[in-house]
């Protein structure tokens, strides 16, 4: 418990160390006095961003700077952080600032220096000192032990020092005083991630690795000491600061000799506050860094608020405009945490998912964000993709890539039959939703309950849709050859018949081209010849003043292979999902497209077999070796063919193929595990995607089994779970 909770104080410290930011932007006591508020926002408030510092030194820097490898990936997300908060701050103050008159007469130059040193609005610096001073201790770290990055980080402290409330003395001295101007033209105050953030951070490294600087004594023997330590060090600290102050020595006046004990000191008393409930302070975090990057706009509203109400006192009275934006930041950055909170559980959710599945599915939802944006760039501006997520989205699940796609922008899809349909609106999916197939007259209140469009199959169809009276949304399929659904091309009095069924609204037309996957010269003449014959039908409605609705007949291959045929949609389908059917055409976009699903399962159980021994079904297999065998959670019922018994198919774990051994049967499959070490209940089996450095792709199963893409995933069933990642 107390491992849990041993960083309390610090969570708990965050948001008054946030709240201590606004004090220095609004100056709360003025009112009062400034000496006192003095002592407030450039003395006690000076604490709050070295605070923030030294986390970020123990939290994110400790462990590779000591020597450890793996967090070097820590510090590049936490790079990646800082970099996106960064971006968003800088977009949301920019209209402020363009209004202020900051970026007025702004050069190559200038912007530089306001990106990477000043901030784009006064308090941003922040965020570029955080990644400079990773940065600079990164580099040291390759030139020097631990002991002379602490040199050198203080060596520049002192430098930064010379150039804040030390600039007085400097200045006197004509060589440091061209150093510094020198300086001062590439950033406005040494208060940066060159001279103060490294400091800081090392301090943060200090704290992670020596949790306590006062030896065995008790715990309350070890709070009363940081207290008097604190105490002192910040006594003398405010002293150092009035008196510099009274020497007009300060430049700027974020920088104090003692500062640094001061903020060690009180860092000392956060990790050892105590703490007897376990809590959760994501909050805190989320709150006070919102606190930190809103506090100006809410600075702003208050001034505006009190232009057009006539309540001077909310931007005239320090104090008053203290509180207000205090409060105010707080609020606004509450209601954002806990939107944050809510997106951040339900993956945790996800997550958990993932930890007690048996059998599962992973959606990548960057690579089929990868894939909807390369398809529609090879799209003509006026055609929309209408995914085809019928049978339960290609394996990958409805709900779960139609969401992800309505979230990409997407507003139309395709399923096979009504219940497709329902399923998808049930779970608040909207859009157009086109039935491909045939709804029987018993389900088209469902139709029309749920707003789905219905493809007319045929004339004789139409004429059960005319007899149910009520309106509703179709769109009419023409037969050009392919022989399955809808209306010949030929029979253009029955299509013309079904546009005038009045309570029918034909939203669409289409054809399905059925040849367009080869690219040999009888394919291409049969697709162009299927083209030709729709022509032929939208001319016709022309002819007879009918108004055309949108058009479609392109699907994945169609896309590729024939592109002049685009419609007002195209009904992509596989290609969505990172594949084609064979693995020779998805060889042949594959620096384009990116498989969106792996397919993964648990060892439920490993075991010995002697040479002699049968295992599964039927002796199928017989040992011919004392061998380790694993049982996995997965079967024919779940996705894996039984087409792959008997060593025809293989899954990966730990990064090393497992052949099957016997028969897949409905629930279970067994593979031999003789040659992987270690391998134990509860491991994961990749069935289809990556194990460290090995594949097995859907293709690849399609091919031992003698079938398409397509089959293999639309097989999958609907126990193994999906989740988004």
């Amino acid at each position: 418990m107390q491992a849990k909770n041993s960083y309390a104080g610090i969570d708990n410290f965050r948001i008054p160390a946030a709240i201590l930011v606004v004090a220095i932007h609004t100056s709360p006591f003025a009112v009062f006095s400034d000496s006192a508020d003095f002592f407030l926002t450039r003395v006690l408030a000076r604490i709050a961003v070295p605070f923030f510092f030294l986390i970020t030194g123990q939290f994110v820097l400790s462990d590779y700077l000591t020597g450890t490898w793996e967090p070097f990936v820590k510090i590049g997300k936490y790079l990646k952080k800082m970099g996106i908060l960064y971006g968003i701050s800088i977009l949301l103050y920019l209209p402020i600032g363009i209004y202020a008159g900051h970026y007025k007469n702004l050069s190559i130059y200038s912007l530089f220096k306001m990106i990477v040193f000043d901030g784009t609005f006064y308090h941003l610096w922040y965020f570029p000192a955080c990644m400079i001073g990773i940065l600079l201790l990164c580099l040291l770290k390759r030139f020097l032990s631990i002991r002379g990055m602490y040199a050198a980080a203080g060596l520049l402290y002192l430098a930064g020092l010379f150039g804040d409330s030390y600039y007085g003395l400097a200045e006197k001295i004509p060589a440091a005083a061209l150093v510094y101007e020198a300086g001062f033209s590439i950033w406005s105050y040494t208060r940066n991630g060159l001279f103060m953030a490294p400091v800081f951070f090392l301090c943060g490294v200090y704290a992670g690795r020596c949790r306590t600087y006062f030896g065995s004594v008790t715990v309350r023997k070890k709070r009363f000491i940081a207290c008097v330590c604190f105490a002192v060090s910040f006594l003398l600290m405010t002293a150092e600061a009035f008196t510099l102050r009274c020497f007009k020595m300060q430049r700027h006046d974020s920088m104090y000799a003692l500062l640094i004990p001061s903020v060690l000191f009180f860092y000392q008393m956060l990790l050892l506050w105590p703490c007897r409930k376990k809590k959760d302070f994501w909050m805190q975090r989320t709150v006070s860094l919102g606190i930190y990057i809103i506090h100006p706009a809410m600075i702003v509203v208050l001034r505006l608020a009190a232009k057009v109400s006539g309540l001077s006192v909310m931007a005239e009275n320090s104090l008053v405009q203290f509180v207000l934006t205090a409060v105010l930041s707080y609020a606004v950055s509450y209601v954002i945490a806990v939107v944050l909170r809510r997106i951040r559980k339900k993956k945790e959710q996800d997550k958990q998912k993932l930890k007690k599945c048996r059998t599962w599915v992973e959606i990548d939802s960057k690579a089929l964000g990868n894939n909807v944006t390369f398809i529609q760039n090879i799209l003509p501006e006026n055609c929309k993709l209408m995914p085809a997520v019928k049978a339960n989205a290609y394996g990958h699940g409805d709900v779960e890539t139609a969401s992800c796609l309505r979230r990409m922008g997407v507003d139309a899809f395709c399923v096979a039959c009504a219940s497709e349909g329902v399923r998808l609106r049930r779970a608040g999916i909207g859009g157009e939703i086109l039935v491909l197939g045939y709804t029987h007259p018993m389900q088209f209140g469902l139709l029309r309950r749920y707003c789905l469009s219905q493809t007319v199959v045929d004339a004789d169809y139409a004429k059960q849709l005319k007899r149910y009276g009520k309106k509703l949304h179709v769109h009419i399929g023409i037969d050009t050859g392919m022989h399955r659904l809808g209306e010949r091309w030929e029979n253009t009095e029955e299509i013309l018949q079904i546009f005038r069924i009045k309570n029918l609204i034909v939203d669409g037309i289409y054809t399905h081209l059925s040849a367009d996957e080869e690219k040999g010269e009888a394919n291409r003449q049969f697709t162009m010849q299927q083209a030709i014959h729709f022509a032929n039908v939208l001319d016709e409605l022309k002819e007879h003043g009918v108004r055309q609705p949108k058009v479609h007949m392109q699907a994945s291959y169609g896309v590729f292979n024939y592109p002049a045929l685009a419609g007002d949609f195209a009904r992509v389908g596989i290609a969505l999902y990172g594949v084609l059917s064979t693995g020779n055409d998805t060889e042949e976009w594959r620096e384009k497209l990116k498989p969106v699903l792996s397919l993964k399962t648990r060892v439920a159980s490993v075991r010995e077999i002697y040479a002699g021994e049968t295992a599964g079904y039927g002796f199928s297999f017989r040992a011919e070796r004392t061998m380790k065998i694993a049982a996995l959670s997965i079967g024919y019922a779940d996705g894996f063919p039984r087409a792959l018994s008997n060593g025809k198919g293989a899954v990966l774990i730990r990064g090393s193929a497992a052949p099957v051994v016997g028969m897949v049967c409905m629930d279970q499959a067994l593979v031999d595990v003789t040659e992987i070490t270690d391998v134990r209940a509860g491991d994961v089996a990749v069935v289809i995607g990556i194990s460290r450095e090995k594949e097995i792709s859907v293709c690849d199963l399609a091919e031992r089994c003698g079938t398409i893409t397509n089959d293999i995933l639309s097989r999958i069933g609907e126990r193994a779970q999906r989740v988004v990642v």
